[in-house]
């Protein structure tokens, strides 16, 4: 793999329209980004999901592409109809059964598989600790951490047991923000003593039992770092995710076209210092524009050694581990199988289980 492929396979970009255009090829064939993510502006049927994600892996036969997904249930859930959309995080949290979360996870990786999609940036780690917390909320599975470890590493296990990578995010914990990172920074001045005793435990329990990936948080925590956001954090990311809790799988960014980010950092710095950081994987969700140039500035800083060939390698060598434990090789997905198993009677028959739960407890709660 020359150093231009591996600088590739630390992207992972999104993209507009529901097929592969001929200027859509020419880019990945020309970047080689490790992996694509999907948005539901991308998608519209079961057997379109087919079509273009075999399409997407026809333009990367030198490494398969990492294809990605937010399906959480509830809010955050972009699949279009034909599939089995399960309720919000939180709700699950409230059922507080292992059992159930990890089959509602098992089923949504089958779908997911079976249409080509191969990682779930799910679970939500977040401990849902501010009331007055704008983005997190419902998608939490609730508002203590224990339940959070447990019913979070229930659906890690329920995804990655099925063959798709599971990304606990969003480290080290967006729980405590009152602010939207999609829109600001978020600051948190929590004490580091708070921090280790509510917002961490979840991110400690998944990485002691082995999830395959981790997203960043576009965070800005001052007991940890007074300066950086966590995702630019060499002190967060390498220095307590990568040698305290002694974390070697991949490492994601969260979307860096956020305004937590774009705003402060141009597109280039960012990209360079999430390299730098200890991030492996950069996520770039929708402009191409900002995907070259990001491209570029790494590019650059690896020309000049400001990124190292041992640094570069050595996301490389993470990202393709991970395609080995649960992409390659690829086999192409047909639209026979995936209409067997997208939206079957016995995963219809697991959501009205879990709404009959639902259903139950509220009854319980009003009397």
């Amino acid at each position: 793999m020359t150093t231009r492929d591996k600088i590739g396979q630390l992207f992972m970009v999104g993209f507009l329209g529901t097929s592969v255009t001929r200027d859509l090829a020419s880019f990945i064939k020309e970047y080689k980004p490790g992996g694509v993510i999907l948005f539901s502006r991308n998608l519209e049927s079961v057997e379109q999901m087919v079509d273009l994600t075999n399409d997407l892996q026809a333009c990367s036969p030198h490494s398969p592409l990492l294809i990605s997904i937010d399906q959480e249930g509830g809010r955050v859930s972009r699949l279009p109809k034909g599939f089995t959309i399960f309720p919000p995080c939180d709700l699950l949290g409230r059922c507080n059964s292992t059992e159930l979360a990890y089959a509602a996870a098992a089923t949504i990786a089958k779908e997911l598989r079976a249409v080509g999609v191969n990682m779930n940036m799910a679970p939500v780690l977040d401990v849902n600790s501010n009331p007055d917390n704008p983005v997190i909320g419902d998608r939490a599975f609730g508002t203590t951490p224990d339940v959070v470890c447990e019913l979070g590493l229930a659906t890690a296990a329920g995804l990655q047991d099925n063959k798709v990578v599971a990304c606990g995010k969003h480290f080290p914990g967006h729980g405590d923000t009152n602010a939207d990172s999609h829109k600001e920074l978020p600051v948190v001045d929590a004490s580091r003593e708070r921090l280790e005793a509510v917002e961490f435990p979840p991110f400690r329990r998944a990485v002691t039992q082995g999830i395959a990936s981790m997203m960043t948080a576009h965070v800005l925590y001052r007991a940890l770092d007074p300066e950086l956001p966590a995702t630019l954090s060499p002190t967060i990311i390498n220095g307590f995710l990568r040698q305290e809790l002694q974390y070697d799988g991949v490492v994601l960014t969260d979307d860096l076209e956020m305004h937590a980010i774009i705003d402060h950092y141009g597109m280039e710095d960012a990209a360079v210092r999430a390299v730098l950081a200890g991030c492996d994987v950069l996520l770039i969700c929708k402009d191409r524009d900002r995907e070259i140039a990001a491209f570029g500035a790494v590019e650059q800083a690896v020309a000049s050694g400001t990124i190292s060939m041992e640094r570069l390698s050595l996301s490389a060598t993470r990202i393709a581990r991970l395609k080995d434990r649960f992409v390659a090789p690829y086999k192409p997905v047909t639209i026979s199988d995936a209409k067997l198993v997208a939206g079957c009677r016995s995963h219809q028959m697991l959501l009205r289980t879990i709404e009959q739960v639902r259903e139950r407890l509220s009854k319980v709660a009003t009397l």
